[in-house]
This record gives structure tokens, sequence and C-alpha cells, in this order.
């Protein structure tokens, strides 16, 4: 197999692995937002992101040990901060939109909520996407050269002739 392939398969993989978290972070996320717009009085934007922050930490756990569980896992705290402050841009992106249609264009019925919330977090999904695989769970590049490199050995020890001399 190419490692070109097999890349892009481990790219397939993690996008999977990425998009069924970011999934269960979305049910969450709207089931949030929902659950506390019938039960209290909040303004629609607030009520959004108390459901954002409520996803943020569900997502978390999932990314952490489900969908980069093999990534480099020391330096804990700084890929928690690192994770907040993307989080938190993404928050801003996902109810900016929400904000922009309620009280820009009015559009604030429960449907047009949920649909604008819906596209928010569409939009910063592809920002999270990107700056959590980018910065936040960084990939071991130790383990990964390592094994190009037995690889390489193995490769060019099965193409060699045998150089043993007979006394």
């Amino acid at each position: 197999m190419e490692p070109r392939s097999s890349g892009l398969q481990r790219l397939v993989r993690e996008v999977a692995k990425f998009g069924a978290v970011g999934g269960a972070g979305v049910l969450v996320n709207l089931g949030v937002f929902n659950l506390v717009r019938h039960v209290s009085d909040l303004p629609v934007v607030r009520a959004s992101i108390i459901a954002t922050v409520v996803a943020i930490a569900f997502n978390y756990v999932g990314f952490r040990y489900w969908t980069y569980r093999d990534r480099d896992k020391h330096g804990r705290t700084k890929e928690l901060t690192l994770f907040l402050l993307f989080s938190a841009v993404g928050l801003v992106i996902e109810n900016g939109v929400l904000y922009l249609a309620t009280y820009g264009f009015g559009w604030d019925s429960p449907l047009q909520s949920n649909v604008s919330k819906f596209v928010g977090i569409g939009i910063a999904t592809l920002f999270r996407f990107w700056s959590y695989r980018t910065w936040v769970f960084r990939s071991m590049p130790a383990r990964e050269t390592v094994a190009s490199a037995e690889s390489i050995l193995e490769q060019e020890s099965k193409n060699a002739p045998s150089t043993q001399r007979v006394p």
C-alpha cells in the first residue's frame, strides 16, 4: 500500500471520528438549547451559549479519548487551554450567526432559531476541525518518523544483495 493512500485513509478515519463525536455534540447542543429555551425565559443567544458550553465539554471528552486518543498526551494543560481557546472562537462564530439572524434579521421563531444555530454550528465546525487537528491534538511525529524509517530499512534489506563472505 502506498504511503499516500495510507495517509488518506488516516484522514478519512479521522474525519469520520471527528464527525461522529461532532454529530453527537450537535445533538447535545441543540437538545440543551431547546430544553433551556423551553424551561426558562432566557434570551435566545444566552440559551445558545449555555448549550454550546455543555457541547464543548462533551466534545472534549469524545475527541481526547476517542477521535484523537493516539495523539500526543503530554502537556494536557496546554492542550486543554488551546482547546478552550479555539472552542471559544467557535462559540463566537456559532452564536454570532444566531445573534445576526435573531437581532439583525428578526428571525426569532423556534424553527428559525434552530436553523440559524445549526448553520452557525456548521460554520464553526469547519474552524474547529482545522484548529483542533493543527494546534490542539497534535500528532506525534517521533512515532511516525520511526515507523517510516523502519519500513524503509525493511524495504532496503529485502532489496539488498547478500554481501556475506565465507572465509
